[in-house]
C-alpha cells in the first residue's frame, strides 16, 4: 500500500479544479471561466486496493499580488508544496506563460519530484505541436515524468495516475476509504453558493465577492442554511442582487439544487447580500472571513 500527499499547482485557470474533480470521479472543486476561482487549499482523498492518493487543489499562482487577497492566494498555493510527496505543475498545450516562472521559482525551493502535466490537449488539433513544448519543458526543469493530458475529457490521466504512483511513499492509509476530504460541510455549501454566483454574474464583481455561512442547521428532512454574500460598495451590491432581484434569485435555486444533490436532504437557503468596504485588501477581514488555511 502507498499514500502520500499530491499537489496540483500551476497559475490561474490552467484547470485544477477540473483535473482534480475528474481524477476523483465526483466533484469537489467549484470551477468558472474566471481566473482564481479557486480561493483554498482543497484535499480530495482518492483510495483504491493500491494507494491512498491526498490530492490538493491549490489557487493559481500569479504575478499580480497588490492586494490582500492576491498575496494569501499565493501564499496559500505555495504552502502546500510543504511536506507534499509529489507535485503535479500543470500548464496548457499553448506553452508557458509569465505566471509559470513564479511557479517554477517555487518548485525549485520546495525541491519536491515534480510532474509535468500538459494539460488541455484535447484543444490541440495537431499533436505534434506538442514535441517542442515538451522538449522546451525537458529543458526547463528536471521534471521526474511528463504527460500530456486533458482533465476536462479525461485523456491520459491513467498515464498520469501511474507516474504519481510511482513517486508515492509506502505506507498505510492516513483517511477513512471512504471518506473524500477534510473540509466541512459549511465550507463547501459557501462555495456552491460563490460558484453559482460567478455563473450569472460573469465578468462583474467576483474578486470583490465572498460567501460566509452564517447558520448550518441540520435536521433529518432539512438542513437550513443562512449565508452572506460579503461585496465592497453598494453598487455591487444592487448587481449581485439584479433587477428585482433576479440574479440572486436564480443564483440561489441553482445553489439549493446542487446543495440537495450533496447532501441528499432537501435544503433551506437563505441568502442576503452585504458591504463590508475593503475586505479584500484588509488582513484582519480576511482571517474573518475564513481566509486562514
Amino acid at each position: 500500500m502507498k499514500t502520500g500527499y499530491v499537489a496540483l499547482i500551476g497559475r490561474p485557470n490552467v484547470g485544477k479544479s477540473t483535473l482534480l474533480n475528474r481524477l476523483l470521479g465526483q466533484k469537489l472543486s467549484i470551477v468558472s471561466r474566471r481566473p482564481q476561482t479557486t480561493r483554498h487549499n482543497i484535499l480530495g482523498i482518492k483510495t483504491t486496493d493500491q494507494a491512498q492518493i491526498l490530492y490538493l487543489d491549490t489557487p493559481g499562482i500569479h504575478q499580480a499580488a497588490s492586494r490582500a487577497l492576491n498575496r494569501y492566494l499565493n501564499k496559500a498555493a505555495g504552502s502546500a508544496l510543504t511536506g507534499v510527496d509529489v507535485a503535479v505543475w500543470l500548464i496548457d498545450g499553448k506553452g508557458f506563460r509569465s505566471d509559470d516562472c513564479l511557479v517554477a521559482e517555487k518548485l525549485k525551493a520546495a525541491e519536491v519530484p515534480t510532474i509535468l502535466a500538459i494539460n488541455k490537449v484535447d484543444r490541440v488539433q495537431d499533436k505534434k505541436l506538442l514535441l517542442p513544448l515538451i522538449a522546451e519543458a525537458s529543458a526547463r526543469y528536471p521534471f521526474a515524468a511528463i504527460v500530456p493530458i486533458s482533465g476536462l475529457e479525461g485523456i491520459n490521466l491513467d498515464r498520469l495516475e501511474q507516474a504519481i504512483f510511482e513517486h508515492l511513499p509506502e505506507g498505510p492509509p492516513l483517511f477513512p476509504a471512504d471518506q473524500l476530504t477534510d473540509k466541512p460541510q459549511r465550507f463547501f455549501a459557501a462555495e456552491i453558493v460563490r460558484e453559482k454566483l460567478f455563473y450569472y454574474l460573469g465578468d462583474e464583481v467576483p474578486y470583490q465577492l465572498t460567501v460566509e455561512i452564517e447558520a448550518f442547521q441540520e435536521a433529518p428532512d432539512l438542513v437550513r442554511i443562512y449565508a452572506v454574500i460579503w461585496v465592497e460598495r453598494e453598487g455591487q451590491k444592487r448587481i449581485v442582487i439584479g433587477r428585482q432581484g433576479e440574479v440572486l434569485k436564480k443564483a440561489g435555486q441553482k445553489a439549493r439544487l446542487e446543495l440537495e444533490e450533496w447532501l441528499g436532504r432537501r435544503v433551506y437557503l437563505n441568502l442576503w447580500v452585504k458591504v463590508k468596504p475593503g475586505w479584500s485588501d484588509d488582513e484582519r477581514l480576511l482571517k474573518q472571513l475564513g481566509y486562514a488555511d
